[in-house]
């Protein structure tokens, strides 16, 4: 904890993330998703583009303990209000956790109303939050479908409860994929061959470790602005968000303080010289056996190339080589997003939970400030 020694209520800091993963343990059954405390206290920074305000639910038991002097059960519930600075700027993300040992107490409620109220304060009045569930329900009377007519969360979880009751919309739910490491690795190249043959010599893939090398900031700044709106967005309200070079540096430095390791494979169209997709893998500290498949992109108009699995494939070789004793990957994609589920599943990814996204307009007929 030496990194946070010298940080304000460091004691309120560790007692965050304790709540953090409680709850996620809980939800996951697994520890995927833990944090640690040095890399949560550089997620939280401010960064220029976006701006980050967390809150807390402390018991009555401590509510006049001194911040530094908290024990970790002291944090019942946590909150974040992620805001955007430079697009999206009537548009926030809100998070709500509650440990399972004071839940149906009105926690999340109360957590839920301070995350909108500090939206609103901001002049926010499009909201998105989300659900998380270890398993997707099966069609019923015990679930809730998206409009998109894909995906599925069920109705008797307390988020799904304490959102609808509130006045959110169910948008869009999101599949959570896992793949199981190692890959056979003659599948693997056979993957990866078949696409290269699709993709001609027209195409070409180069990759890179952690940060991008200067020679490809700009062309990448230009794939994360496409990336920001690009995949299925449901009836999900968001803009497109501008990256440059400079973004792109400041969120990879940010990276680095977390302790994030990275694999990006890029196709370069070789008569232009221009990048037209690329696809990130990442590892997050504390959890070193698990890798997270992020963002993978195939510009418009080169689509229909194999491209996608050509990135794919080629970037998973990466990771064996660099990480063999890696466990699984996971990722997430909208459930309507048949063509990039396609490729995972041929990849060998299979079904593992999914994630409600969903949608608060204030100051309209139907939505609601939370109350």
């Amino acid at each position: 904890m030496t990194a946070t020694a010298t940080e304000p209520a460091a004691a309120l800091l560790r007692a965050y993330v304790d709540a953090w993963n409680d709850v996620s343990h809980n939800t996951w059954g697994h520890d995927d998703f833990v944090r640690e405390p040095v890399e949560m206290l550089e997620a939280m920074r401010d960064k220029p583009y976006e701006k980050l305000v967390r809150l807390v639910a402390i018991d009555d038991a401590h509510a006049d303990t001194p911040s530094d002097e908290l024990p970790l059960e002291a944090v019942t519930g946590t909150g974040v209000v992620l805001l955007p600075q430079q697009d999206n700027l009537t548009w926030a993300y809100v998070g709500t956790t509650v440990r399972p040992a004071h839940r149906g107490r009105g926690v999340g409620g109360a957590i839920l109303e301070s995350c909108v109220r500090v939206a609103r304060d901001h002049g926010r009045s499009t909201l998105m939050a989300e659900t998380e569930h270890r398993v997707e329900p099966p069609e019923g009377p015990e679930s809730l479908t998206a409009p998109t007519g894909s995906g599925r969360v069920p109705l008797d979880d307390a988020g799904v409860r304490l959102l609808t009751k509130r006045g959110w919309d169910l948008e869009q739910v999101a599949r959570r994929s896992v793949l199981d490491l190692p890959v056979d690795p003659d599948a693997l190249e056979e993957h990866r061959a078949r696409a290269a043959r699709a993709a001609g010599d027209e195409y070409r893939t180069v990759g890179w470790d952690g940060p991008v090398p200067d020679e490809w900031v700009d062309a990448m700044a230009e794939l994360y602005t496409e990336m920001s709106d690009a995949p299925p967005m449901g009836g999900l309200e968001y803009e497109q968000d501008r990256w440059d070079a400079a973004r792109v540096r400041s969120h990879e430095e940010q990276q680095v303080r977390r302790g994030i390791a990275s694999w990006t494979t890029v196709a370069q169209h070789v008569p232009s010289g221009r990048l037209v997709g690329y696809t990130t893998l990442l590892e997050v500290p504390p959890v070193r056996d698990l890798v997270h498949q992020e963002d993978t992109l195939v510009a418009e108009a080169h689509r229909g190339h194999r491209l996608g699995m050509l990135l794919k494939a080629t970037n998973l070789q990466r990771l064996a080589a660099a990480r063999p004793d890696a466990q699984r990957i996971d990722t997430w994609n909208a459930e309507e997003n048949d063509h990039m589920l396609a490729i995972n599943i041929a990849l060998g990814f299979h079904p593992a939970g999914c994630a409600g996204e969903w949608q608060l307009k204030l100051g309209t007929a139907h939505g609601r400030p939370a109350a």
